[in-house]
């Protein structure tokens, strides 16, 4: 997972210890709790976001981090930041990185963007398509080719208090879902296989199916919830739809500013030129 880019040449001061608790080691190399709050408090709104009380993702991050550091100083060690073709990769990316960094600035959205009208507006637009479709949490037995064991494993669920997820996991093919009692978790209609589909309206709340044989065997379902058809509230989807919203508009915002940067300054391409550079080998 990428959430941001991960800066390939560090400046000297970023390497050296900040007078705060090593947040990773790896060998020689180190990093600071102070060092990840300082880049964090550079990141954009939507990024921060993104690692607000997720340590999880902010690991990864960190872990990505002190692994490219521990390169980078094998990297200078070895003077490979000295080669003339690495120099040159250095410029461009320095120069890629600054323009991109620049854009980012002008294209920054108003904190106060979106409004409530602006997110009542948007969740009215799109409402037709925010529609979830009716959904089941289901729970399977498979059996692939073996007549015998599925004629046994049927008469097991049909003995008095059997336990549907004690036999999928003693009884399913189907690994991974045997090793949580069946389970398969919540799909839409959308998501089942129409031989399957059409079973399910006839199923009661926790009833279990007839074996129902696809091409790759018989499949025993368990009911385990419903969830019908729904169109979510705008609180629910509030934080999703403000994070488009910013997205949308900080793109809308960097177009128009390219717009006009080129219409002040247009740029002229010497064609014969050109055509006598995409000639050489």
């Amino acid at each position: 997972m990428k959430l941001f880019p991960v800066i390939f040449f560090l400046s000297a001061a970023a390497l050296q210890a900040e007078s705060s608790s090593v947040l990773a080691k790896v060998g020689e190399v180190e990093i600071r709790s102070e060092e990840i709050r300082e880049m964090i408090a550079g990141l954009s709104t939507e990024q921060q976001a993104a690692l607000a009380g997720n340590p999880a993702t902010l690991g990864e991050y960190v872990r990505a981090l002190i692994v490219q550091r521990l390169v980078l100083k094998k990297a200078v060690a070895e003077r490979w930041d000295q080669e003339p073709a690495v120099i040159s990769e250095l410029v461009r990316a320095r120069e890629a990185a600054l323009s991109e960094s620049f854009l980012e600035k002008v294209a920054a959205n108003d904190p106060s963007y979106p409004s409530q009208a602006d997110l009542t507006s948007a969740y009215e637009s799109a409402k037709s398509k925010l529609l979830v479709p009716r959904s089941f949490h289901l729970a399977q037995i498979f059996i692939a080719n073996d007549k015998g064991k599925l004629d046994a494993t049927v008469a097991q669920l049909k003995a008095k208090d059997a336990n549907f997820a004690a036999i999928a996991s003693s009884q399913s093919e189907e690994a991974t879902s045997a090793g949580k009692g069946g389970e398969i978790g919540w799909l839409t209609e959308e998501q089942i296989q129409p031989e399957i589909r059409e079973k399910l309206p006839k199923l009661a709340l926790g009833s279990i199916s007839e074996p129902i044989q696809l091409k790759d065997g018989w499949h025993i379902l368990k009911v385990l919830d419903i969830r019908e058809a729904y169109t979510p509230a705008l609180d629910q989807i509030r934080g999703e739809l403000t994070a488009r919203l910013r997205a949308e508009r900080a793109q809308l915002n960097r177009q128009e500013y390219l717009a006009q940067l080129l219409k002040e300054n247009p740029v002229a391409i010497n064609e014969i030129e050109l055509q006598q550079i995409s000639k050489k080998p």
